[in-house]
């Protein structure tokens, strides 16, 4: 029987289920105002100290004093806590709240607005530091800045990322989002472009409307595909230790600057926050406070250091970084200008070198380095210092890193006697070599510190005398040693030998030997000089490939067959030359170039048909790895993309299409592709992206890439919808697709290789098939990537 809505309300809390879930909703609602609470009684303490160093009174008095102006003011003793808080410190929050409640004025919205704005700004901001101050983590600090201070602002869940040296980002806490989430999110590597990586790069803070509209990744965006988000790095006194990521759960308006400077307060507290704590990569767990090495170790490093170094410093003013301090220049340091080291040492670095923010960029450098703690090497850099009014000029190999809260500034001028010696100690002690010298008239033997090393010897334990080296050794080498000391002393000839040496400490190395004598004026040797080398890595190395030899040799004819049959297989589909396609109206030309390693074989592929309807389908695309699986998940994207494009769908549709045999009827590949249909009778050509690079249009003498239409890579998520465009052509224009191994360089960006390629393109040979030999003889990629081109010409 039906069940009216109140009586079986109450017939389910009746049941101990009912009971148990009303238990812990009460203990949730008592433990977040345990909470607030703790949080609002950490603030009323502090600004009952405050009152004590004002006033000059007790604890007590300070309390009643505290309640009595909370009770004239007809406010909480919580908010006057605040006001005497951000009266006193008149820090960045005070400012930010003043401004936030400035700007609220006269906006008087319903009764329940009214009774949330008696929490003021102020409160919920000195709140969030309270809580962030008392955390124990990261993990904390999101959850107190989301409640306390972002929930009301309409946020649904925000993120701390900690950035890596190497510009990687990896998350330290969050709110809001699923642990499943989170845990996919943990770790972002470098190279990966991020809404908060963006940030990270550009330094700068970015708000966006949508993240749809952006075409990045970043965490939750399954769950919050258009919602509005805003990425703020963390930092203090110009560097960078992290971002902060907020979400909101629908599309962001361009939001109030007292909103803006509230959440860049936000991401300044995180920033402390970050610079206090060292995290453990990938756990959840926090490590003991990082204690940071100041300037006094980095000069104790710069000066064991064989090259010139110089420790610098931040030079702040009123918290922004303007310039470094050159706190110690080392030794070694030899200044370009030729000044001496004293001139140098204490002064700024764009006093000492006022050019280095010119030509070289040098303090540019210095700069990001510090920021971001990513290192910078550059070998034959070409520096310039302004001095008396002539500009000298030095070539140097630079070497820029941060240590904590300093910057090591390695700067090395060409000299080649000191390059030379350098090279020497390090030869030496790479290739584990240790001399001596043996007197014969005298008994004096000199060895350096690395043969002590080798022997396992103190210094002052002494050298041992060639005599006495079967003494040392393997009883079973004892007949080479004394081959070699007979060629040595009787023969008088340089001689080698290799031994196992026995040292004190019970490990066995294998030691070659050589030396030569020194003869006098009668022909007797009175000096033996050699070189002791640890050839033990050599030794074994040799055991262990022959040990193996057998099975590298089976593994690499297993590897030599996998390569041929994916060539093979890659060859059959895309060969590298192909007859012209027959199109009216219309030159069609396809080109593929291989990888030049084998190795790399890729799943690059294009495609050119007429279709059963008169129209041309042309193609380009690239799945991601190498290999067998590329070949044959290349073969399945374009031999489907075939079929699908009889159906007379438009481009958008067949991506769409392909994209769900990506997702589905695959492995999991992920691919680039782009897609378009032409219509020889029209002249038009409508097209698609998913992930890939735009096609190039040529007319008369100019080139320019069409728009970036939206579409994300094929395979990643299972339903996306792509967008399409439509361009008309004329006679003679030309139209290029490619896949990025056409422009991919690893020393510089992909707008800097798109500007080459625009400029290529724009000499256009006689003919088309002219035209794409030239762009792959030309082609500057470094990759070792294949390449694919499909080019048209309306005739």
């Amino acid at each position: 029987m039906d069940v009216p809505e109140g009586e079986r309300t109450a017939l389910t809390t009746s049941y101990p289920v009912g009971k148990l879930a009303a238990t812990v909703e009460r203990l949730r609602r008592e433990v977040r105002a345990a909470q607030a609470e703790a949080d609002g009684r950490a603030l009323i303490e502090l600004a009952k100290g405050i009152l004590v160093e004002r006033l000059g009174c007790g604890p007590a008095q300070a309390a009643r004093q505290l309640a009595e102006l909370a009770e004239q003011a007809k406010v909480t003793p919580l908010e006057l806590a605040v006001d005497v808080i951000n009266q006193s410190a008149r820090d960045r929050l005070s400012d930010v709240a003043g401004a936030f409640l400035a700007g609220a004025k006269g906006d008087e919205g319903t009764a329940a607005d009214r009774r949330e704005r008696e929490r003021s700004a102020a409160v919920r901001l000195r709140e969030a530091e309270s809580g962030a101050l008392a955390a124990p983590d990261t993990q904390a600090v999101a959850d107190s800045l989301f409640h306390h201070a972002l929930t009301p602002l309409g946020a649904v869940a925000v993120a701390i990322w900690t950035a890596g040296t190497d510009g990687s980002l990896t998350l330290a806490g969050s709110a809001g989002f699923s642990p499943a989430e989170a845990g996919r999110w943990r770790y972002v590597p470098p190279g990966v472009v991020t809404v908060a990586r963006t940030s990270l790069t550009e330094r700068t803070g970015q708000w966006i409307g949508s993240l749809a509209e952006t075409g990045l990744p970043s965490i939750g965006q399954h769950h919050f595909p258009d919602g509005g988000r805003a990425a703020l790095p963390a930092g203090t006194g110009g560097r960078v230790h992290g971002v902060l990521e907020v979400v909101w759960p629908a599309p962001l308006e361009p939001q109030s600057p007292q909103v803006i400077r509230q959440v860049e307060a936000l991401a300044e507290l995180c920033a402390h926050t970050l610079e206090t704590y060292a995290f453990v990569h990938g756990g959840d767990t926090v490590s003991e406070p990082r204690v940071l090495p100041d300037a006094a170790e980095l000069v104790d490093l710069a000066d064991g250091l064989h090259d010139p170094a110089l420790v610098l410093v931040p030079y702040l003013d009123d918290g922004h970084l303007v310039d470094f301090h050159i706190h110690h220049v080392n030794s070694r340091f030899l200044d370009p200008a030729g000044r001496p080291r004293g001139l140098v040492n204490g002064a700024l670095l764009l006093e000492a070198y006022p050019m280095a923010a010119g030509e070289s960029e040098l303090f540019q450098r210095v700069e990001r380095v510090y920021a971001t703690g990513e290192p910078f090497r550059a070998q034959r850099m070409n520096l310039t210092a302004l001095v008396d009014q002539v500009t000298l000029a030095s070539v140097a190999d630079i070497s820029i890193s941060r240590h904590g809260n300093s910057v090591l500034l390695i700067w090395r001028v060409e000299d080649e006697t000191a390059r030379l010696a350098s090279l020497l100690q390090h030869a030496q002690r790479l290739g584990r070599i240790g001399g001596f010298e043996e007197n014969l008239l005298t008994g004096e033997i000199t060895w350096n510190g690395q043969l002590f090393s080798l022997y396992g010897r103190s210094p002052s334990s002494g050298p041992v005398p060639l005599e006495e080296l079967a003494l040392h050794a393997h009883p079973d080498d004892a007949v080479a040693i004394g081959r070699f000391l007979r060629t040595l002393l009787h023969h008088r000839r340089p001689a080698a030998a290799a031994f196992r040496l026995q040292r004190p400490d019970e490990v066995t190395r294998h030691i070659r030997v050589v030396a030569e004598p020194v003869l006098d004026a009668d022909g007797r040797p009175f000096v033996l000089r050699g070189a002791y080398q640890d050839i033990s890595a050599q030794h074994w190395t040799e055991v262990a490939l022959a040990a193996t030899r057998d099975q590298l040799a089976h593994s690499e004819q297993q590897a030599a067959e996998r390569n041929r049959l994916t060539l093979q297989l890659q060859h059959a589909i895309m060969p590298p030359t192909r007859a012209p396609l027959q199109a009216p109206r219309l030159d069609v030309a396809v080109r593929y170039r291989p990888a030049e390693t084998e190795q790399l074989v890729g799943g690059d592929w294009y495609d050119a048909v007429v279709l059963p309807s008169g129209l041309v389908l042309l193609c380009v695309g690239d799945v991601a790895g190498h290999g067998i699986e590329a070949a044959t998940s290349m073969v399945v994207l374009r031999n489907a993309l075939r079929g699908l494009a009889v159906t007379g769908a438009g481009p958008g549709q067949l991506l769409t299409w392909l994209n769900s045999v990506a997702h589905h009827l695959t492995g999991s590949i992920t691919a680039t592709a782009v897609c378009g249909i032409y219509d020889p009778d029209s002249r038009t050509l409508r097209w698609a992206r998913a992930g890939h690079l735009p096609p190039v249009l040529v007319r008369d003498a100019e080139a320019v890439s069409l728009p970036l239409l939206k579409g994300l890579l094929l395979g990643a998520v299972p339903d996306v919808v792509y967008g399409e465009d439509e361009v008309q052509l004329a006679v003679d224009d030309t139209l290029l697709m490619y896949t990025d191994g056409l422009i991919e360089r690893r020393d510089r960006t992909m707008e800097e290789s798109m500007t080459q390629l625009l400029t290529t393109v724009r000499t256009a040979p006689c003919t088309l098939d002219q035209q794409l030999d030239r762009l792959l003889t030309y082609s500057r990629s470094d990759t070792d990537d294949d390449t694919c081109i499909v080019g048209i010409r309306v005739s």
